[in-house]
């Protein structure tokens, strides 16, 4: 496949790239500086610039690809970022739509997730405070898709409660809607294993506008 990645060098996108290169893609990595520092050197990667929340740069960059895998990150200055993080899936939505390429796998939160007590994890008393604007604007950003995006293939990959770099196992359970936990109650993964299942989803395409979690 030709996949283009938006936002390549962060924690999880850089992980993304060197999952989908280890399987013989072609990667074109996208970001908005062009650094490269994050990511492998490999004959299959090329690197450009990119602002996702223009819909023509968007255009551009995704015609002739296969899949495009968003890791966009919403903005981190202590500002709100709902509104900057959704104007730039609507601009990226549309770019797709341009350049006729309707395959989107979306890096999502996991703050969506239903708990067993029915309220979504960002809802529930013990989440993060640090973590909870992103999570919100992550949680819009489902709901986007959801009502904006039924012409477009997407999935949108939630992580466990927990993510973080570690080890790729290639085990761990799928799921839906619904957080995931372990028997001790907890519920983490690696960047590593994430990148495997969301590398996974992009092949397959089995979770058509629909959204999926993982964890161990």
């Amino acid at each position: 496949m030709k996949i283009l990645l938006i936002g390549a060098t962060g924690m999880i996108g850089s992980r993304i790239a060197a999952e989908a290169l280890s399987r013989g893609h072609a990667v074109t990595a996208a970001t908005r500086s062009g650094g490269v520092d994050a990511l492998p050197e490999h004959p299959e990667l090329t690197v450009r610039t990119l602002d996702a929340s223009a819909a023509d740069q968007v255009a551009r960059a995704a015609a002739g690809h296969d899949v495009v895998i968003s890791a966009v990150s919403p903005p981190r200055d202590g500002s709100d970022p709902a509104a900057p993080l959704l104007a730039t899936y609507r601009s990226l939505t549309d770019g797709l739509r341009t350049a006729a390429v309707h395959r989107l796998v979306v890096v999502g939160g996991a703050g969506s997730l239903r708990t067993a007590s029915g309220r979504d994890r960002v809802d529930t008393p013990d989440f993060p405070a640090m973590y909870k604007a992103e999570s919100l604007a992550q949680r819009e950003v489902l709901r986007l898709l959801r009502a904006e995006a039924t012409d477009l293939d997407w999935t949108y990959v939630s992580p466990a409660d927990e993510i973080a770099p570690g080890e790729r196992t290639g085990t761990f359970r799928l799921g839906g809607d619904d957080l995931l936990t372990a028997e001790d109650g907890t519920s983490f993964i690696s960047a590593e294993d994430y990148a495997v299942a969301l590398v996974d989803e992009a092949e397959k395409s089995a979770a058509i506008r629909r959204r999926i979690t993982l964890a161990y």
